[in-house]
């Protein structure tokens, strides 16, 4: 990666085909306990990854050059555990988790409105959960994700095997604007739209804001919709927590009619709230703050 994020997750379908043989034969503990082999692969092959995690805590949280090296390895360890949850429980061991709701009203009041939503979160925790939380808990809820995230064709096809995906729909944004009169429908259809707030691909318009003591950049895109369009906005975020328990936090956000930068803002602090909670769950794996540019 460049100081940018470059649009797409790495990863092969080999690997992920160890991992869910693990899965099936040994048990999620033995899946856990896998992941901490290909850890020193990433410290040694995947600097520029390495280098932006080591900005984020040493600049960012002000760690001590020991805690900042053990933190790295800690949150590619629990990035691995989400990985491994997310095929888990959509491949049926569901029983294996327990979720907790907070703020399950604020979307119940959102779907009661029969105009849609719009939840905006982060590369934080483990969103893609939120699909189940959803179908559990809120009934006749759908939610349509907005990615930019080309995963590489031949491992979603391997993971569909065991991903269901049959109550999300999947909004991808385009060059053409296009997925703009999808997010419409979608909202006409009473459907919550789910959209990250925190990755802009190169060439594209974004917006500043400071997090963490330091400016950063953020896609235009969720903040202008979420301040244009006359649907309630939220923050959401799926946080793992020990014994393989995820918590769901919903939070309705009031900002200025028509003004971007302030919902921005907005999402900022909420975002510094969940970071210093869980400080090893921030996924963005590049130089998110431009510190080598400085």
């Amino acid at each position: 990666m460049a100081a940018e994020w470059d649009g797409k997750s790495r990863g092969t379908v080999f690997g992920f085909k160890v991992f869910i043989f693990f899965i099936k034969n040994f048990g999620i503990n033995a899946a856990y306990a896998l992941m901490h082999l290909p850890i020193p692969y990433f410290y040694v092959f995947s600097r520029k990854n390495v280098r932006g995690l080591r900005f984020y805590f040493r600049k960012r949280l002000k760690y001590s050059w020991l805690k900042t090296a053990t933190s790295i390895y800690k949150t590619y360890y629990v990035f691995g555990q989400t990985l491994i949850d997310k095929i888990a429980i959509s491949a049926g061991l569901r029983s294996n988790y327990t979720f907790e709701f907070d703020g399950e009203e604020l979307i119940q009041d959102v779907l009661a409105l029969k105009k849609g939503g719009i939840l905006i979160s982060a590369h934080v925790g483990n969103f893609e959960l939120a699909q189940h939380f959803f179908k559990e808990r809120l009934s006749g809820a759908a939610i349509s994700i907005v990615i930019t995230d080309q995963d590489h064709q031949d491992i979603k096809e391997y993971l569909d095997q065991y991903i269901k995906r049959d109550q999300m729909q999947f909004i991808i944004v385009k060059e053409d604007f296009s997925h703009i009169f999808e997010i419409n429908a979608a909202l006409a259809e009473n459907r919550i739209i789910c959209i990250s707030g925190d990755r802009y691909l190169p060439n594209t318009k974004c917006m500043e804001e400071v997090l963490l003591g330091k400016s950063a950049k953020f896609p235009v895109g969720p903040f202008y919709l979420g301040s244009r369009l006359d649907v309630p906005v939220l923050f959401v975020y799926v946080m793992r927590e020990p014994k393989r328990h995820y918590h769901l936090y919903a939070r309705r956000v009031e900002f200025e009619a028509k003004n971007a930068e302030d919902l921005l803002k907005k999402y900022a602090n909420n975002i510094e709230r969940v970071i210093n909670k869980y400080p090893l769950q921030w996924f963005n794996f590049y130089d998110f703050w431009e510190d080598r540019k400085k």
